[in-house]
């Protein structure tokens, strides 16, 4: 899969594909079947594939005061995409020119002049262009004028009947439900970043932790997990069953002015080594209990004692091994 960070001059092979536009935050089961679509109508068309998204997420932009929120870095969406079939992403800077470009200077220059869309893929709620002057029906009848074709997509649902959406995800994972979640996204969500030397205090009780700070990531609610962490090594991850605790550690003292922030703790049962540096993915698997405030450590480390007891029980079906899943897509969560 190819990455372009512009549309403009871009090579012969990344034109005239089907483009599904969108933010596809999360990849979920209801932005999957809409690559479904499009790779259907580009093989009926022998054209390739590609996705039209914006960094930073255009509520970041508008809206930098709101908690954060997203639901995948672009490294991870890239990765899903890709494992989805997608050939070609195009990301557009979201930035103040782009904000008051005219919903028909989007279509003509940019869908039309750089990217020579042949169909174009959007959701019916879909806006665009400077106050979100142009909607699904401007689209089509821009696309009479242009000479390319629109689908406009309904919400998928779930055999339940709940609407896939990247709204319904972030809600299950603030309310300590990352089961829901994953029935939505068809995979264990995950926090990811970089391992950061912490204050070892978790070593001192017998339980070494790596520590990953949020980030960008949206807050899932503050507690316990039974967590999945994949540790990459060159083109392979390694995969381990672990504990996490979530949040900010209420047990330890903390100035009163200066509010800890959020961090994840992961502790990997029956792991010997040094992960301070390395990128690591850490895949929510369930909710074991909230963030609790104990007198002393010694009534932390009996918790943490009987929380990696319930961890590994509820893990012990999974094989964890090199290279699994093989995917980012979970097995076990299918439709």
């Amino acid at each position: 899969m190819a990455i372009f960070r512009h549309s403009s001059d871009l090579p012969a092979s990344a034109r005239g594909a089907v483009v599904a536009i969108g933010n596809f935050d999360g990849v979920h089961r209801g932005h999957q079947a809409v690559i479904d679509r499009l790779k259907r109508l580009a093989q009926n068309l022998g054209a390739p594939t590609a996705i039209l998204t914006f960094e930073p997420h255009p509520r970041r932009f508008f809206r930098p005061q709101d908690p954060a929120f997203l639901l995948t870095s672009f490294r991870l969406k890239a990765r899903l995409l890709e494992t989805l079939g997608i050939d070609h992403v195009f990301v557009l800077p979201f930035n103040a020119a782009l904000s008051h470009q005219s919903a028909e200077d989007f279509v003509k220059d940019t869908l039309v002049r750089d990217l020579g869309a042949v169909h174009v893929a959007v959701g019916d709620n879909f806006h665009f262009g400077h106050k979100r002057q142009g909607n699904v029906d401007f689209l089509r009848a821009a696309s009479q004028k242009h000479g390319f074709e629109v689908s406009v997509l309904d919400r998928v649902l779930s055999p339940a009947g709940e609407a896939y959406s990247s709204t319904a995800v972030r809600d299950y994972l603030k309310a300590g439900d990352p089961n829901r979640a994953a029935s939505l996204l068809g995979r264990y969500w995950e926090i990811e970043g970089r391992v950061q030397e912490g204050a070892r205090l978790g070593r001192t009780l017998g339980f070494p932790t790596a520590n990953i700070p949020l980030g960008e990531s949206l807050e899932p609610a503050y507690g316990i997990y039974a967590v999945s962490a994949g540790i990459d090594q060159g083109d392979r991850t390694l995969w381990r069953p672990g504990v996490a605790n979530l949040g900010v550690r209420p047990t330890l003292d903390h100035r009163e002015d200066e509010p800890p922030a959020p961090l994840l703790e992961v502790y990997l049962f029956d792991f010997n080594g040094d992960l301070y540096g390395q990128h690591m993915r850490v895949a929510l698997v369930d909710y074991l209990r909230p963030e609790w405030k104990f007198d002393d450590l010694a009534a932390l480390k009996v918790q943490m004692l009987e929380d990696e007891r319930r961890a590994r029980i509820i893990l012990a079906g999974e094989r964890w091994q090199a290279g699994w899943p093989a995917g980012p897509f979970h097995p076990a969560l299918s439709p």
